[in-house]
């Protein structure tokens, strides 16, 4: 693969008029297609299968009017100090919300909370609930108007007013934390090779690779319904594996040309070998993103797909465009020095990172052991996991949102803002009877504070009920009710009970979610183990690399317990509100972790090995292949960090958890796992680390991702001469 690597590099070097030309075609194409064919996000997430959708689904039939998977609103109504809602001018501006509410468009039924009985004992707090004709992702922008002006009239009126339910909520929206985050990315690049040329070119791919994965995503949006979540994740994956390929790259066709080959040869040098490490790293990710289609999410799908698709589109960039840049720069890759700053591939001597393996390779035990212990430590908050779906508790406190669940709260109990539907199939007799019968005993389950009369639809074969529970809706007690309910299902002669709502729908996807994370992980982990024993040609090197990855995702779900679910260092972060840990993380995590960490095992231990099969000595092979690619790897670290940690600065609780989430991953991975665990085991290991069983070395091919070969071959033929290629102009 590397002499075939090679030849595209040169290929792209020489054509890069055509390459370039090519690449931004796709762009504008992308970019006309975002414009002209998008569509709009979902915010909502739904899982076709489980029991609470069946159940919606059997309504959507049966009980059309019933609006099961609609948007709804419940506007609560808190009077002020002193008086009653009841009050003469209370009334009327109540009774004025609920008949505007009922004007507004999409709106199906509204109940009035005098006649539907929803104000508390006090008499001080009601509500009035909205269902809406379709989902929240469907609602107009006249529909939220409507809904926002009758509550504007409420509190003019005197009252105080919340709003709560899916109706209000917004569209996603994007802060500027990924601009600090690329900011930070560019000071790292600077730094690093000490010229602005080249630290420009990373930055100038990974921005023509993001607006070619972002457009073809946004595209898509006007064809299939994707949610709010997907195109967020791509950029926040495809912005920091882009740099950090291209730096790999780069840094490699700088070190080429230091050697004293020609432009032309050292970019195809680069690309032979680099990239062929890059190739490696990329397929990686994309095969723990692509293997979340087999957990039976669809969302979960998109979400991988779309942030693979973007990664594909990073690694043919920095294949292809960015050898054709270099073309442009040819020697110039060094102009722009900046005064102070000495690039990687001039330094000599003992540098910082030679001395850090030394003094790891002296003592590789203690390092071992402080490093294992350091991460068993902050995986230790992993054991209180709770996993839940975001909900009115968990919006921020100044929220329309959450000041609507607080109110409903204190004034009927925590239950009334995740009530369930149980939905009661009738095969035999009549429905009022049978549902009767279920609601006296749904009545005699615990946490239950009301069940409400049986609704019946006009074929009498279905009936609901509304039941209460005395507990939150992401507490376990409710968990525990709508499991009780669900046994309850044939107790009754006749009659078959489903559970649904917003509460019974997150706990199913929930449950869902945590089934999958054993199954994806043995996928995801296998086909990774046998792709490193590809490139490593051994046994033990993808072991060690395997087992890192897991020390280092337990302590990153420790750290986002610690944060998220414990509020610690909450404000420092800009954690607003602490609850359970949004569902579909852990799979999202360890599918990016993965392919992340084995960037970095890939990066970094090819060198070593590239080392080794050169002749050096095992453990000399370490330290001189952590010396040369240990400050690189830094460096594309600490970018994929400031990326990833820019996204904490994102409004949406969902986003800033997941940038945290990558961030801390990355610091633990590239940090502690393989700045300190890798050499401090291989050094342990000496040549036992590159052994491979005689008979599976014969059946596995030889990919020759170090490219041993490439350079045997090339070194037999003279170089190309500098003179040979003149040098291009300056663009």
């Amino acid at each position: 693969m590397a002499s075939f690597l090679y030849r595209l590099g040169m290929f792209a070097f020489r054509r890069r008029w055509a390459v370039l030309v090519a690449w931004l075609s796709i762009l504008a194409a992308a970019l006309i297609g975002a414009f002209t064919l998008s569509g709009p996000t979902q915010d909502s997430f739904s899982i076709p299968g489980t029991p609470a959708q069946k159940a919606i689904d059997l309504l959507a039939d049966r009980f059309p009017q019933a609006s099961a998977d609609g948007a709804t609103a419940r506007v609560v109504f808190a009077a002020p100090t002193g008086q009653k809602l009841s009050d003469p001018a209370n009334k009327q501006a109540i009774t004025a919300a609920v008949a505007g509410l009922k004007k507004t468009p999409q709106v199906a039924s509204v109940r009035d909370p005098f006649t539907a009985g929803t104000i508390s004992q006090a008499g001080t707090i009601g509500f009035a609930q909205a269902n809406f004709t379709v989902a929240a992702d469907s609602l107009t922008d006249t529909a939220r108007t409507g809904l926002t002006t009758v509550v504007e009239q409420a509190r003019a009126a005197g009252l105080n007013v919340e709003v709560g339910g899916d109706a209000i909520d917004t569209p996603t929206e994007q802060g500027f934390g990924e601009i600090i985050g690329v900011g930070v990315a560019a000071v790292v690049l600077v730094i690093t090779f000490g010229s602005m040329i080249a630290a420009g070119l990373p930055l100038l791919t990974a921005l023509l690779g993001i607006g070619i994965g972002i457009g073809a995503i946004t595209t898509l949006s006007g064809f299939v319904d994707l949610s709010a979540q997907t195109p967020v994740l791509a950029l926040m994956l495809g912005l920091a594996v882009a740099i950090d390929y291209a730096l790999f790259i780069v840094s490699r066709y700088r070190a080429e040309l230091a050697a004293g080959h020609s432009p032309a040869d050292a970019a195809g040098r680069a690309v032979g070998t680099a990239g062929s490490a890059v190739v490696f790293a990329g397929l990686t990710v994309i095969i723990a993103l692509a293997g979340l289609t087999v957990v039976g999410v669809p969302f979960l799908a998109q979400m991988g797909l779309a942030a693979a698709f973007t990664v594909a589109v990073a690694v043919l960039i920095a294949l292809t465009l960015l050898p054709a840049l270099l073309g442009f720069t040819g020697h110039r890759i060094t102009a722009g020095r900046i005064r102070g700053l000495r690039p990687e591939h001039t330094r000599t001597g003992d540098t910082m990172g030679l001395r850090w393996v030394r003094a790891i390779a002296r003592r590789p035990v203690a390092a071992l052991l402080i490093a294992v212990v350091a991460l068993g430590v902050i995986a230790l908050p992993a054991t209180r996991l709770r996993l839940g779906m975001s909900d009115d508790s968990t919006a921020a406190p100044d929220t329309t949102q959450r000041k609507a669940y607080d109110l409903l709260s204190t004034g009927f109990g925590p239950g009334f803002n995740g009530p369930l539907v149980v939905v009661v199939d009738v095969s035999t007799g009549t429905a009022a009877q049978t549902a009767g019968q279920v609601a006296r005993q749904l009545r005699d389950l615990g946490d239950v504070a009301s069940v409400s009369d049986p609704t019946i639809n006009q074929a009498g074969d279905t009936a609901i009920l509304s039941v209460i529970p005395a507990s939150g809706p992401s507490d376990t007690a409710t968990k525990d009710l709508v499991r009780a309910i669900r046994d309850t299902d044939g107790d009754v002669p006749g009659a078959a009970i489903a559970v649904t709502g917003l509460t019974a729908v997150n706990i199913d996807i929930a449950a869902k979610l945590g089934a999958a994370l054993a199954p994806y992980l043995c996928l995801v982990v296998g086909l990774a183990f046998l792709l490193l024993m590809l490139v490593f040609r051994s046994l033990l090197v993808p072991i060690k690399a395997t087992l890192g990855f897991l020390l280092s995702v337990a302590a990153t779900f420790g750290a986002v317990v610690a944060v998220f679910q414990w509020g610690w260092a909450a404000e420092l972060l800009g954690v607003q509100q602490t609850g359970p840990i949004i569902s579909f993380l852990p799979v999202i995590l360890i599918g990016i972790v993965f392919g992340l960490a084995m960037d970095y095992q890939v990066f970094l231990v090819t060198r070593m090995r590239e080392d080794y099969v050169h002749g050096t000595p095992a453990r000399e092979a370490v330290i001189t292949g952590f010396g040369h690619g240990a400050r690189v790897v830094t460096a594309a670290a600490i970018i994929m960090i400031s990326v990833f940690s820019g996204f904490i600065l994102a409004p949406d609780a969902i986003i800033k958890s997941v940038g945290f989430a990558l961030g801390v991953a990355v610091l633990f991975d590239a940090v502690i796992v393989r700045m300190i665990i890798v050499p401090a085991v291989l050094t342990l290991l000496g040549d036992t680390a590159w052994w491979l069983p005689r008979w599976l070395d014969r059946l596995l091919p030889d990919v020759d991702v170090e490219g041993e070969k490439l350079r045997r071959r090339l070194d037999d033929v003279p170089a190309e001469p500098t003179t040979a290629i003149a040098e291009p102009a300056a663009v």
